[in-house]
């Protein structure tokens, strides 16, 4: 497997060579958040992962959230729609080098048990205090703050 580095904001980042729709789960559950930490950076984000042709969007986020984690969702709304062109995803594998392009929803849990995976070496329901002191890309934090203190969909601004 490969690594995954994500860039932010940072001159020194490869041009991205493809865009790739994707999407995520923000799942709360009482005052904790479904997080895994990634195996292919050791940093801590939401369940998500690429669109595959013949399903919705809305089931990428189901299929990828059962996937890494071992709990099933259901869909309740949109955290927003995230396409920051300054935040980019070099996977050295196949030395591809994506824009981002992240959907997040709203899921509440229901079924399943925390059970990490090829993609995550850790799932666990993470205490909404305790998710500053995790090591994370600043575009999950941004996310998760989203989620976490704001009603409207998360809309990027008109930048080129």
């Amino acid at each position: 497997m490969g690594r995954r580095i994500d860039y932010h904001q940072d001159p020194a980042a490869p041009a991205a060579n493809s865009v790739r729709p994707s999407a995520a789960a923000f799942v709360r559950r009482a005052d904790a958040v479904l997080l895994i930490c990634r195996s292919d950076n050791g940093n801590w984000s939401m369940p998500g992962g690429a669109h595959d042709p013949g399903e919705s969007l809305t089931h990428t986020a189901v299929r990828e959230t059962l996937e890494e984690t071992g709990v099933n969702i259901h869909v309740t709304g949109v955290v927003g729609i995230f396409t920051d062109p300054t935040h980019v995803i070099h996977y050295t594998s196949n030395d591809e080098v994506r824009q981002e392009f992240t959907v997040v929803y709203r899921a509440e849990p229901i079924g399943g048990h925390p059970t990490t995976s090829e993609e995550s070496t850790r799932v666990e329901w993470v205490p909404i205090e305790q998710i500053p002191s995790l090591t994370m890309d600043g575009s999950q934090r941004k996310r998760i703050e989203w989620a976490l203190d704001e009603s409207q969909p998360y809309i990027d601004p008109e930048t080129r």
